[in-house]
């Protein structure tokens, strides 16, 4: 898009261009091994083990489903994209959502967060949790 992109505002939940330890060690391992940027596909699986892992040691190692699953309802962690938690009722994700506007950075055009929504809560979730 070249410069008809400059300063068009988005809204995601991860950016390789966040500003935390956590993101930049992230980044870093990433294009290491793959040669590429992560994107939302690597930090969610980046989340999604990390979510397994913490489960699995709530459990001790038990893989029953129903285990699994209650262990998981409000577990909380940092992760490279920010704070992250399970909702105990819904069972939704919980994170912060970035406002970034594109800019060009040197030669490349990208998006730069300027600013967050914290903890945003899936609203169909919200809305299952009051029928």
């Amino acid at each position: 898009m070249g410069d008809a992109a400059l300063d068009i505002i988005t809204a995601w939940h991860y950016d390789y261009k966040l500003d935390n330890k956590l993101n930049h060690a992230f980044v870093k391992e990433f294009n290491a091994m793959h040669g590429r940027n992560p994107d939302f596909f690597s930090i969610g699986g980046y989340d999604g083990m990390h979510a397994i892992y913490e489960t699995l040691k709530k459990t001790k190692g038990n893989t029953d489903g129903d285990a699994m699953i209650a262990a998981a309802k409000g577990l909380k962690w940092e992760s490279p994209r920010g704070p992250m938690s399970i909702d105990p009722d819904t069972r939704d994700v919980v994170q912060d959502v970035y406002i970034r506007r594109v800019q060009k950075v040197g030669n490349e055009y990208v998006n730069v967060p300027f600013d967050k929504i914290a903890a945003v809560k899936d609203p169909a979730g919200e809305r299952r949790k009051q029928k």
